[in-house]
Order: C-alpha cells, then structure tokens, then sequence
C-alpha cells in the first residue's frame, strides 16, 4: 500500500475496471436478450437499449448480436473494449502481465471479428465472457492487494451501480456496492466522509455521490 500512482494511471485504472465491468454486464443481459429474440420477443433488444437510451433495429437475432457488438450507437462493445485497452496500456507497469495480456486478447476476439465481418453468435459470447472471467481472476489472485488494486476495483463497483440504477434492476444491491465502493473509499481517503445512501433516494442523487467520492480520491 505505498506505492505511489499518479492522477493519470490510478483513473486509467479505475476506467479500466469500469470498462471491463460494463462489458462484462452487458455480454450477460445481451446474451438473454438474443435467446428471448429467438423463442420470446422479438423486440426484447430494443426494449434493452431503450433503458440505455438507445434506439436500434435487427431483422432478426443474429443482427441483434451484430448490431450491439459493433454496431454505430454509444454502448458498441467493441469501442468499450477499445477504451478498456486504451486504459490498460497507460496502466501498463500496474497490471500484472497475465491479465495484460488476456484484456489483448479480448480485444483480439472482437476486432478480428470485426474486421472480417463475421456474424457472431452464441460461442463468440462464450468465448468474451471465459476471458473476462480470467482477467478478473489474474487481477484479484494475489493475496495482498496494492493500491493500485482498489483502484480497478472501485471501477468495477462503481460501474455495477451505475448498470442497475440505469437499467433499473435491483436498487438495493447496488446500496450494498455502494457500501464497497465506500470501503475503498475510507482505504484510499481515509479523512474523507460520506452520508450513507437509503433505497428512497433519486438515483441521480445516488451517481452524483459516486463521481464526489472519485473526485475525492483521484482529483484531490
């Protein structure tokens, strides 16, 4: 816990594991959507990237698949995946090489992809998600953590709540992230103090919270 991080490697940390989180959450849900496509609802991707603001069109569910991997709208998983690699190599001395060299990798997947114009299906999604779930693990296998650890770490949580503030999921389990991301916080700044947050609170109030806390520790 003494290393030093300057300003522009711990936010590429911390951009990095919201990247990679954000990626992650939305392989999932778009994979349920793809299977209601086929045998439920043919507009239940539509309905998805309605809560994100988005407004898209398929012909069917392999489109659906193509069009939220690559397609031209602001959640395309390639671009956050781009992102996600940009973030790493800036972080590139605070990143252990295993999972360095697994987030290549996935961006790999997609690009070769990508560029070939291939239609992806339900094994390009199993193949993306077997190699976050490796990033994930090489990132936490250690048994001590530096603090260039909470950093990525504050970035998955903070993005798990925002993905279900927005997406309207489950409010109460991203209090409980909330609770983690304030853990972190009290590690990184321990002077720092935050109001606890109740289910009744606007979910604005709830973000703008988070983006305080960051700028506490990252800004600051």
């Amino acid at each position: 816990m003494t290393q030093l991080l300057t300003a522009n490697s711990a936010l590429s940390l911390y951009w990095l594991g919201r990247y990679l989180e954000r990626v992650e959450a939305s392989l999932i849900d778009i994979n349920t959507a793809y299977d209601n496509i086929i045998d439920v609802d043919k507009n239940e991707g539509v309905a998805l990237y309605e809560k994100l603001g988005i407004e898209i069109e398929y012909t069917n569910s392999s489109d659906f698949l193509n069009i939220a991997m690559f397609g031209e709208h602001p959640s395309n998983l390639y671009e956050l995946l781009s992102f996600a690699r940009e973030n790493a190599i800036v972080a590139r001395s605070y990143i252990e090489a295993e999972a360095f060299g697994s987030i290549i990798e996935l961006h790999k997947h997609f690009e070769i992809a990508q560029k070939n114009g291939a239609f992806v299906d339900f094994r390009f999604i199993d193949t993306a998600m077997s190699l976050i779930s490796e990033i994930w693990g090489e990132l936490t296998r250690k048994q001590t953590r530096n603090i260039h650890d909470y950093f990525i770490a504050m970035g998955k949580n903070v993005e798990k709540v925002d993905m279900h503030l927005r997406l309207a999921k489950d409010k109460e389990f991203a209090l409980i992230v909330m609770k983690e991301i304030d853990t972190i916080v009290s590690i990184l700044a321990p002077n720092a103090q935050f109001k606890p947050h109740t289910i009744d609170e606007d979910d604005e109030v709830i973000l703008s919270s988070i983006n305080n806390k960051i700028n506490k520790i990252i800004v600051e």
